[in-house]
């Protein structure tokens, strides 16, 4: 045995895990390191062939799917569906049904507004996305896009007064379209407010003004702002005239903005040795025990952050409440193709990350049990990405039973969100859910992983559009709709989250308030964000939008997509046989996607990050975008679209921009003009390679060229 480990029942702990769970996760629970791994080790016996089985199964089906399309290069819809059917891929649709989920917080089942994803191991975006539950609206509009600058930016003091009247201006506009007044503007209140049961404002004419809707006004914070409550989502008005520059008296508006966050050991992170798997761990634990913070340097001042305390606020009537200060925290585990070797079974092999996750992540929530910080009603919420169809989500759930087992957890305090982005669980959507029916408290749609999945799963029967234009295909124009009417059919509606994913644009706030309500719209009650700037703005669309009267609308009417249009491939049209100008533009795209994302992946371990595209826009990447820039790729080889010396000249002439891109970062490894790093093999590997990954999953290769650098380094 190595002296770096020990032995507990039927698997191998690393030394250093153990004694993190034994000193630092147990410290304060009623249960010890030992308890905690035997518990994990039956665990692992009872399911750890199960999670092998399903996995085989993904295979088999893929391998019988690609077998049909080589035999059928014309494709009958019909037939199409029929053979999914009968190899059960598409399974038997349950009763109707509705979910009888327990114990849900308000913020996921009574509140629609924005939600953040943040990687678990960056301590300071962590706090800075879970403390975005409030943001300045002044910020947020001084500080993006929304306004335009007009040439340069400029520093003098004429420019920025303009842009702090513009922003006033836009605040005003929001104010008197949510809490309109009667007969007035808030461009004319001055700050002398009279509070007497209701909000009485002072007018620079002398006039007095009120709400028109007085009951939206519930009372002031300690501070002296005043609150207001507009669907069901709270903001403060700051009125100081001294300190105004606008000519009304109003200074801030402070709007409820990011009201969950998930925090992510998934797509976003990257934890390939056991000692970021314990770094990301440790995050959690911080933020679980209220303890999380980080010092670093900025403009040559230390600063510490910690978590928001939160808001203490007097009603209308004098008695004093409190609002919560920091997002209600959700964490995604990995997937179930994962595995690790911080713990590993007798012959060394690894076990499945999945489980470890949902233990660890479990026994760490228990010292939210304990103070009920973050779920005021004591439950523990998971993310579960990568799920394919109803059979992988029960697995799920017995999972779950026996990690409360475990833990002496009482039943169905673990609730799943389960994410609505693989081909198999969009067609068996309804399945899914009745698979979860009692711990169910969030669906959520994300094209990037669907698009990777769709392009892997129909791989052999042809060639794929171009990216940018799957979207106008027929599977997306029903996958969208799917996912919510869905959702509603199956009870969702005031008990679980439906939710939209992310504006990758981080810069591009003005489009971004442009163009994201439509998420409303559609009935989705969260939305996905890249920044607490982007969740304060995105906000402004929760309070100018009524999702919950939407649903009430939708369940009303009762329209469900055509199901059968989740069948169209979105193949490459005859009409748009390219030349080969538009080729290389879109394999140059790939590759500088792929690159971009891959270099930061394999030499600094970021999983997430803003990464300028060919045209040098920033864009979030993780490996749900990475998936699909390889699978399109791999799929554009593979059918003859693209030669392998195209790719390979692509590859090199993208990483001299890639390099550019990147020159103004000091830990940058260049990947030119060697092109033999790491990272460059890496890259080259997952378009080559992108054929034989199961699902066209990136983990493997990633995690492949991370250690040897990691070895080498």
């Amino acid at each position: 045995m190595s002296s770096d480990s020990q032995i507990i029942n039927k698997i191998r702990v690393d030394n250093t895990f153990f004694s993190f769970i034994e000193e630092e996760v147990c410290d304060g629970l009623d249960i010890s390191a030992k308890d905690f791994f035997k518990s994990l080790s039956q665990i692992l016996n009872e399911l750890q062939e199960k999670n092998t089985s399903l996995l085989e199964k993904r295979d088999l089906l893929q391998s019988k799917i690609d077998q049909w399309h080589a035999e059928n290069k014309r494709i009958d819809l019909q037939s199409y569906k029929k053979f999914l059917e009968g190899i059960e891929y598409i399974t038997p649709m349950p009763d109707k049904f509705s979910i009888d989920v327990e114990e849900v917080d308000d913020e996921i089942s009574q509140i629609a507004g924005p939600q953040l994803v943040v990687p678990i191991t960056n301590q300071r975006f962590v706090l800075n996305a879970v403390n975005a539950r409030w943001g300045s609206l002044f910020d947020s509009l001084y500080g993006t896009n929304v306004i335009p600058n007009k040439g340069s930016m400029s520093t003098s003091f004429a420019h920025n007064l303009q842009r702090v009247n513009l922003t006033a201006e836009l605040a005003c506009d929001f104010l008197d379209e949510i809490a309109p007044l009667k007969g007035a503007s808030y461009r004319q209140i001055t700050s002398q407010v009279k509070y007497s049961g209701a909000l009485i404002f002072n007018l620079n004419d002398g006039e007095l003004a009120t709400l028109i809707n007085p009951e939206k006004y519930i009372g002031l914070t300690d501070d002296g702002h005043i609150l207001l409550k507009n669907n069901n989502l709270h903001l403060e008005v700051v009125c100081d005239q001294e300190r105004s520059l606008h000519k009304s008296g109003i200074f801030d508006v402070i709007l409820e903005s990011a009201i969950t966050t998930i925090v992510d050991f998934e797509d976003s992170a990257s934890t390939v040795s056991n000692a970021e798997k314990i770094h990301a761990y440790r995050n959690y634990l911080g933020l679980m025990k209220r303890e999380l913070s980080s010092t670093f340097t900025k403009g040559g001042e230390t600063i510490t952050r910690s978590l928001n305390e939160d808001k203490a606020c007097t009603d209308i009537h004098g008695e004093k409440f409190n609002l919560a200060g920091t997002s209600l925290t959700l964490v995604r585990n990995v997937g179930i193709h994962m595995t690790t070797g911080i713990v590993s079974n007798l012959d060394d092999s690894p076990i499945p990350e999945g489980i470890l996750d949902a233990m660890v992540t479990s026994l760490i929530a228990l010292h939210d049990i304990k103070l009920k910080a973050n779920s005021k009603k004591g439950s523990i919420y998971i993310v579960k990405p990568k799920l394919h169809g109803p059979e992988e989500v029960k697995f799920t759930m017995e999972l779950f039973g026996l990690v409360e087992k475990a833990l002496s957890l009482k039943t169905n305090t673990l609730k799943i969100g389960v994410m609505d982005e693989e081909r198999r669980t969009t067609l068996n959507l309804k399945s899914c859910i009745h698979e979860a029916k009692s711990r169910i408290i969030f669906i959520n749609t994300g094209f990037l992983d669907r698009t990777g999945d769709e392009i892997h799963t129909s791989m052999m029967a042809g060639a794929m559009r171009c990216k940018d234009l799957i979207k106008e295909e027929a599977w997306y124009s029903a996958y969208e709709p799917n996912n919510v009417s869905t959702g509603l059919d199956c009870g969702l509606f005031k008990k679980a989250q439906i939710g939209k994913g992310m504006w990758a644009q981080p810069d591009q706030m003005r489009q971004m308030l442009d163009n994201k309500m439509v998420h409303l719209e559609a009935g989705a009650s969260c939305s996905w964000v890249p920044s607490p700037t982007a969740a304060t703005l995105h906000a402004t669309h929760y309070h100018r939008f009524d999702v919950f009267k939407k649903q009430k609308e939708l369940l009303a009417n009762q329209q469900h997509p055509n199901q059968d249009d989740l069948l169209v491939i979105p193949f490459l049209r005859i009409e748009e046989q390219m030349p080969k100008e538009k080729i290389i533009n879109e394999i140059n795209n790939n590759a500088q996607s792929i690159l971009g994302y891959v270099v930061k992946w394999i030499n600094q371990g970021i999983g997430c990050s803003k990464v300028q595209d060919i045209n040098h826009v920033g864009l979030m990447e993780d490996r749900a975008t990475l998936r699909i820039s390889s699978q399109h790729m791999a799929n554009w080889l593979h059918h003859g679209v693209c030669s392998k010396e195209e790719v390979n000249k692509a590859f090199k002439e993208m990483a001299v921009i890639v390099d550019d891109q990147n020159k103004y970062d000091p830990s940058y490894l260049s990947l030119a003009p060697n092109y033999d790093s790491f990272a460059y093999k890496a890259s080259i590997a997952l378009a080559f390679e992108g054929m034989s990954q199961p699902n066209g999953y990136t983990e493997a290769i990633l995690i492949k060229y991370r250690r040897k650098f990691l070895e080498a380094n």
